[in-house]
């Protein structure tokens, strides 16, 4: 059945008047399924049935008006005593308030036919809240106001809908659009305004200038003066004038210009804030269906959960609220069926038989923290590993060395899932990835915790709008670019001297950790800079596995930039996520640091970066290279060979030894005999094959002792054959020193 356009619009009304009561309906019917006696709740049940009752006859939809108002009966029968709420009531008023919601997201001229193909099950739901009325007792029949109403569909509603129509008054609706465009223009209305005050500056400085001309004036008229000449000195005396005029006029009007820049900035100012804040809504926005989402999962799983919820004023930026609905949904759905126990299982712990989930949102540090818990059982990191090797992700071995928060880490991996089997809730494996996946999409960061029997948690750190980021602008090969700061692990400078080698590639050590060091100019495919003294400024970057320190040229302070998006027509631009406009009104390009991430993993995979990445004053004194696949005895070398002021770097393998000489400046080579890739026999035939290494000083450390052994190695063209036992008496120190001498 076709509607004619003449009650489109009216049934458009009555589908947003609905849309605005199926909340207000879920939130009372939760909080009368918790507190029973509340008659607060009771009231809104009923003034919201009325009120949906009221809309649905005006529009002519008999058989919703029906269900409304068996409804509204029954929960006037609870009000006065004469009627109990159960879990039948309850399950058939949260499907009462379904039908609304499913009617509500149906396009207007819709609604009759789509109501007319469930008139069985609409006449079914209707006998079954009949049967909810006391007995004896018979359900009033519907207003009188809904036969008038079939005669006359856009007649007045005799009983007024207890709407607010204040509320409605002060709601606009505006397209997303106009809303981003319009934010684009405050954006660069706020940039073309700053620049007023540099005209402004520059007009101070003609100012001074011309105070440098009035005295080279007086001067000259002081000595036309002594030297008697009238004539010029009349000239002199006009050029004086005009001057003056010329310095009273720019005064007056500088300052004009300086109160003018203070006022236009201002105003942009507000007027930049005004529309970002119009962009905001509150966080309850993004969460209004979870309470209802909560509870019907726990009861279908037999389980008590509570939802609570922190913050719901909390202003969070349109665009990520639309993206949080997702990842928030597969968390809270995850809590219910993997985290929160079944009530008995519950009071044997000494927990209480309602399990607990609470959303907190608040604004820390200029960031938007979001923090999910539940007092469930947490996560059992023993299954963890077991499923991890049963899905051939890592190796038992491997597995057994993860800690629990490297543990936590691979529950991101897409597809992978702890649930024994596959259900309409969970076993699918696509909970954190899509958490993971939200969170790097808007330049923010989720982190998972978990204690076993005590719960969860996971946190988010997002930015509060995606229309402003606050950034740390760099310069790299004469050009400024900006991180993200929500992105960054760390900003740090470290000293040439803090560099080491490890496995080819030079390194520095933060907090403990050891992070390989990669110069942006090779990444973004600049020519690299020439070697300069002091300390090097590095950004710190990761994704859940994987942490780089990437080298810039230097650091130009943190501003807010003014996100804009880059043209659909250039598609990905590699590692950049967006453009912006700096306060002067250069263009600058925004890092996509996780991007930029997968693009050093690419290039390290394809031995696309040189070892030698990161541009350093060569270092002064004697420089070792050690080779050796065992860490005990690569370390123990390394050590040995320090202690006596050498330098040296590390190679795990043979091939990453050879790599490793080609490109640096070494004065010696150590290495063992037995590794992978390629083994110390191979690396000395290589080397000795090479003009350049024919004279190389190379050592041979290795466990075999056997004479046959030992000819080999020297045949190959090692200078030094030792044996591994023999380190502690310093004969690998003597045979260093015979060779290069003193570090």
């Amino acid at each position: 059945m076709s509607v004619f356009p003449s009650e489109a619009a009216p049934l458009e009304l009555f589908r947003l008047e609905l849309e605005e009561r199926v909340e207000p309906l879920n939130q009372a019917l939760l909080l009368l399924e918790n507190q029973p006696g509340s008659r607060d709740a009771c009231d809104q049940v009923m003034r919201s049935l009325h009120s949906v009752k009221g809309a649905a006859g005006i529009v002519v939809l008999p058989s919703l008006v029906t269900v409304a108002h068996r409804l509204e009966d029954f929960f006037v029968a609870v009000k006065h005593g004469q009627a109990s709420l159960d879990q039948q009531a309850f399950g058939l008023s949260f499907r009462c308030v379904d039908l609304f919601q499913d009617v509500s997201r149906l396009n207007a001229d819709a609604i009759r036919e789509w109501l007319g193909a469930r008139s069985l099950e609409l006449d079914e739901l209707v006998d079954a809240l009949s049967t909810l009325l006391p007995d004896g007792s018979v359900a009033s029949p519907a207003p009188r106001s809904v036969a008038t109403e079939l005669e006359n569909p856009f007649a007045p509603p005799l009983e007024p809908a207890a709407a607010t129509p204040s509320a409605s008054d002060r709601v606009v609706r505006v397209e997303a659009e106009n809303l981003n465009r319009i934010m684009a223009l405050s954006g660069e209305m706020l940039v073309e305004a700053k620049w007023l005050q540099p005209f402004a500056d520059s007009l101070g400085l003609l100012k001074d200038r011309q105070k440098d001309l009035q005295a080279t004036i007086e001067l000259m008229r002081l000595q036309l003066a002594e030297a008697g000449q009238t004539a010029s000195l009349e000239l002199v005396e006009k050029a004086r004038l005009k001057e003056r005029e010329c310095r009273e006029t720019l005064t007056e009007r500088l300052g004009e210009l300086e109160l003018y820049a203070l006022r236009t900035t201002n105003l942009s100012y507000r007027l930049y804030r005004e529309v970002i804040g119009s962009n905001m809504r509150p966080f309850s926005d993004a969460i209004v269906a979870f309470p209802r989402m909560v509870r019907d999962l726990a009861i279908s799983l037999g389980k008590q959960v509570q939802l609570e919820v922190v913050g719901k004023g909390t202003l969070v930026d349109r665009d990520i609220l639309r993206k949080l609905e997702s990842p928030l949904t597969h968390i809270l759905r995850n809590a219910v069926d993997h985290g929160i126990e079944l009530p008995d299982e519950r009071l044997e712990l000494g927990k209480p038989s309602r399990g607990t989930i609470r959303i907190e949102a608040l604004h820390r540090g200029g960031m938007l923290s979001i923090t999910i818990s539940d007092d469930g059982m947490g996560v059992c990191f023993e299954l963890v590993r077991q499923k991890l090797v049963a899905e051939g992700l890592l190796s038992a071995a491997d597995a057994d060395t993860l800690s629990e928060a490297e543990l936590c880490e691979q529950l991101y991996q897409p597809g992978f899932s702890t649930a024994q089997a596959v259900t309409e809730v969970s076993g699918r494996g696509v909970g954190l990835d899509v958490v993971s996946a939200m969170a790097n999409e808007v330049g923010g960061t989720v982190r998972f915790s978990s204690l076993r029997g005590e719960g969860t948690c996971l946190h988010f750190q997002l930015p509060l709008t995606l229309s402003v980021v606050r950034t740390l602008l760099v310069e790299i090969a004469g050009e400024p670019y900006a991180f993200p700061l929500a992105r960054l692990d760390q900003i740090v400078a470290i000293e040439p001297s803090d560099i080491t080698v490890m496995e080819g590639r030079e390194c520095f050590s933060l907090d403990g950790v050891s992070i390989g060091l990669i110069s942006s100019r090779q990444v973004l495919h600049f020519p690299e800079a020439p070697q300069t003294d002091g300390p090097i400024p590095v950004v710190v970057i990761s994704d859940h596995a994987k942490v780089y320190g990437v080298v810039v040229d230097r650091y130009l302070g943190e501003q807010d930039l003014v996100v804009r998006p880059l043209d659909p027509r250039l598609g990905k631009v590699a590692n950049v996520s967006a453009a912006a406009l700096m306060g002067d009104g250069q263009p600058i390009l925004i890092v996509d640091t996780v991007d930029l991430v997968r693009s050093i993993d690419s290039m390290l995979q394809s031995s696309g970066l040189q070892s030698q990445s990161v541009r350093r004053p060569a270092k002064q004194g004697q420089r070792i290279l050690i080779a050796d696949d065992s860490p005990v005895a690569l370390d123990l070398q390394a050590r040995l060979v320090s202690s006596r002021g050498y330098e040296v770097d590390r190679a795990v393998h043979g091939l990453e030894a050879w790599k490793a000489i080609r490109d640096g400046d070494y004065q010696l080579l150590v290495t063992d005999v037995e590794m992978p890739e390629m083994d110390g026999i191979g690396l000395v035939q290589a080397l000795r094959k090479e003009p350049r290494f024919k004279h190389l000083p190379i050592i041979i450390s290795s466990s075999r002792d056997s004479e046959q052994d030992r000819l080999h190695g020297m045949e190959a063209g090692a200078d030094y054959y030792l044996v591994k036992s023999s380190f502690q008496d310093e004969t690998l120190l003597d045979a260093i020193h015979h060779l290069i001498g003193p570090a």
